[in-house]
């Protein structure tokens, strides 16, 4: 994270995140952002949440803005790794990669429209960061690096030590055996009440060894993964995850809701359409 916000530090000095955001913002404004956005949304899809964060933390977003730009991450990012999680674990390449890239464009629109306030480009930042010596900016650069970087430790350790804890003691298992009505809900297979938690709690790439192991048993099929797969790539890791991208600015109940919501509408449409083609 360090690492990354200081080459965009470098990259604001230098004028090249300005220029940047001049070329892309016709595109991000439909979505209530900023060209420079765009950094961020690229780093963490081919990389990870934390890499996406680095960059959200060097630009002058809203609240507003920077709930899209955490949803739209939060739909598709680490694509590379995760995919290959669900391509394990019963779905196609394609029809993954497809399904979390065109939900996260498609949340960030409606996000755009229905939610308070409206579009604010953060070109001002710029201009007056442009005012300043380089010594000053890698001043204030270094203060807000620390503060975000202890904050999400501090985080993720504690996140950590209660998924320890909710694995050691059985506890997801426990819990898994009530959440029927919400696979049904999902439309999902209850079968499936565990992966889900699972892949809530630990996460793709974190519950990658748990979530290949359980479906390699054959308790469940292959169409009720891949319908697992269409859910929680569009919404996993609500624990860390989400909690991060709120210390970074984001809505949390804007990034949860939105994204059950988008995988409620996903599954449910694909089922329709695979009973039709029956």
């Amino acid at each position: 994270m360090a690492l990354l916000s200081f080459v965009i530090l470098l990259l604001q000095y230098f004028g090249i995140i300005e220029w940047i955001s001049y070329w892309l913002t016709p595109l991000f404004s439909h979505f209530g952002l900023p060209g420079e956005a765009a950094l961020a949304y690229v780093s963490g899809y081919f990389v990870n949440c934390y890499s996406a964060i680095a960059v959200m933390t060097t630009l002058d977003l809203s609240t507003r803005a920077a709930t899209i730009l955490s949803v739209m991450v939060l739909c598709s990012h680490n694509m590379i790794v995760e995919t290959a999680v669900q391509h394990k674990t019963g779905s196609s390449v394609l029809s993954i990669v497809l399904t979390r890239t065109l939900s996260a464009f498609i949340l960030a629109w409606i996000l755009n429209k229905i939610m308070p306030g409206s579009f604010e480009t953060s070109m001002a930042g710029n201009s007056i960061q442009e005012k300043l010596t380089f010594v000053v900016m890698l001043k204030q650069w270094a203060l807000r690096t620390t503060k975000n970087i202890v904050t999400m430790a501090i985080l993720v350790y504690l996140l950590t030590l209660l998924q320890k804890i909710l694995t050691e003691f059985g506890i997801i298992q426990y819990i898994s055996r009530f959440l029927k009505p919400v696979m049904i809900f999902f439309g999902l297979s209850p079968k499936t009440a565990f992966l889900w938690l699972v892949s809530n709690t630990l996460g793709l790439a974190y519950g990658a060894g748990i979530m290949i192991e359980e479906a390699e048993k054959g308790e469940t099929t292959k169409e009720e993964n891949d319908l697992l797969n269409r859910h929680i790539g569009i919404s996993h890791s609500n624990l860390e995850d989400l909690l991060l991208f709120s210390a970074a600015g984001g809505a949390y109940l804007w990034m949860l809701l939105s994204r059950w919501a988008m995988s409620l509408l996903v599954v449910w449409s694909y089922r329709g359409y695979k009973s039709m083609s029956l």
